[in-house]
């Protein structure tokens, strides 16, 4: 699957109504893991409207962020964090749901579809995959 089927997946998901940003992003690259699909929506259940509707950080980044956890075993994971942090705060503008769901002209700065979308395509480049 390319970053953009997996991206288009993931606001499939995050569209459907039965997974929030974090589950939609985790979901969307569970073959980067050895969990499921299911097991993954489970661990980030909590993270959806900023985490526990905190509207702090973004699920989409935190899920990207949990996979890349997974997939480096927690080795360098830091530094690819700072990675995929700063290339999706470039693209959506901010980090925070908060500040990423606030009405500028008329439209929010950047839709949680698009957030979704942008941790993915991030996640996929920062990665290699």
């Amino acid at each position: 699957m390319t970053a953009s089927q997996r991206a288009e997946k993931a606001v499939e998901l995050k569209k459907s109504g039965k997974y929030n940003c974090a589950q939609a992003v985790t979901a969307a690259l569970a073959d980067e893991t050895s969990l499921t699909e299911e097991q993954l929506k489970q661990i980030s259940a909590g993270f959806g409207a900023g985490m526990g509707n905190l509207e702090a950080t973004c699920g989409s980044l935190i899920g990207a962020v949990m996979i890349a956890g997974l997939k480096t075993e927690g080795k360098g994971t830091m530094g690819i964090t700072r990675k995929i942090q700063e290339e999706f705060c470039t693209r959506c503008k901010a980090t925070r749901c908060k500040d990423l769901k606030a009405i500028t002209d008329g439209n929010p700065l950047c839709p949680c579809e698009e957030c979704v979308r942008n941790a993915v395509m991030v996640y996929c480049e920062v990665m290699g995959v």
